[in-house]
């Protein structure tokens, strides 16, 4: 048992650290334009507040794992709990968002309404964030509310060895949090599957012109690949956090590590895949892989 609980922790902590690290290159690449150009672009806005949020969350995380080996009290880790939905609630937004972004930029849909948002996405984008934060807020303090109802020690049990005493006290709660969820889940698929069609489109349209370049068609295919991993890694990261939500899995449970496992990839994995989908990122990226050689060339 103290082996898997080793495991899971090593995997989490290589998650963290990589989620901190590729969301801390993407803050610090755009916090280098803005200051360069003295203005950011509303995509390199929205990567930042996205990569501010995902670094907050995966801190908590961080702290969940403290709970789990006691480090921590476990009335001061429930305290937080209405601050982790804050983050958790926004960081789903701000994706969505970006999906949205991304959705309207690259496909092409001649509906109108589509067009209307293609022109007008990039000025949106700080009314969406502003939005996002507002009704991360809205969430967060209608779940506060409740769970100020329910007793510290009862709320402590929720995540304990006893938690089937206790289950049925949370379902309000528990309920606030799905609802948050749906909107900007709906929202998300919708943009995903409007954008995967295009691009399928876009590719057999392609297929069947003469000349058609294979590189071109490469990049069309990684795109693809691109959004659905993105896919899989947003509804595997919020399935999870309803599990475990919704059981109340013991904290020192190897089931809750593996679930902080998986909620810790979502924010991690999908900034690595921002950094290698965006040129300037990418760029960025690998001119800072090629000066730590650098350096530790000349040291050695």
């Amino acid at each position: 048992m103290l082996q898997g609980h080793m495991f899971f922790l090593f995997l989490v902590e290589v998650v963290q650290f990589t989620g901190v690290l590729a969301n801390g290159f993407i803050m610090v690449v755009n916090a280098i334009d803005l200051i360069t150009r003295r203005k950011m672009a509303p995509l390199d806005l929205l990567l930042s507040c996205l990569a501010t949020s995902r670094i907050i969350l995966l801190t908590c995380v961080f702290f969940g794992q403290l709970a789990v080996f006691c480090l921590m009290k476990y009335s001061l880790f429930t305290d937080c709990v209405v601050f982790v939905l804050f983050i958790n609630e926004l960081s789903l937004w701000l994706a969505t968002w970006l999906s949205v972004f991304y959705c309207a930029k690259i496909a092409t849909i001649s509906h109108p309404f589509f067009l209307w948002l293609k022109m007008r996405i990039s000025r949106l984008v700080p009314w969406l964030i502003l939005g996002s934060v507002f009704h991360a807020a809205t969430i967060a303090l209608i779940h506060g509310r409740e769970t100020a109802m329910i007793p510290k020690q009862v709320f402590k049990h929720i995540f304990s060895e006893n938690a089937t005493q206790v289950r049925q006290i949370h379902v309000m709660p528990l309920s606030v949090f799905i609802l948050g969820v749906t909107l900007p889940s709906f929202i998300f698929i919708v943009a995903v599957l409007l954008l995967i069609f295009s691009l399928c489109n876009h590719c057999w349209q392609m297929r069947n012109m003469e000349g058609t370049r294979e590189p071109s068609r490469h990049g069309h295919i990684g795109a693809m690949l691109s959004i659905l991993s993105f896919f899989i890694l947003y509804f595997s990261h919020y399935l999870v956090a309803i599990v475990v939500f919704a059981h109340g899995l013991p904290l020192g449970n190897v089931n809750f590590l593996f679930c902080t496992l998986v909620v810790g990839i979502y924010p991690s994995l999908h900034s690595v895949i921002l950094i290698l989908g965006n040129p300037k990122l990418k760029q960025n990226a690998k001119t800072f892989i090629v000066h730590c050689k650098c350096c530790h060339c000349v040291r050695a």
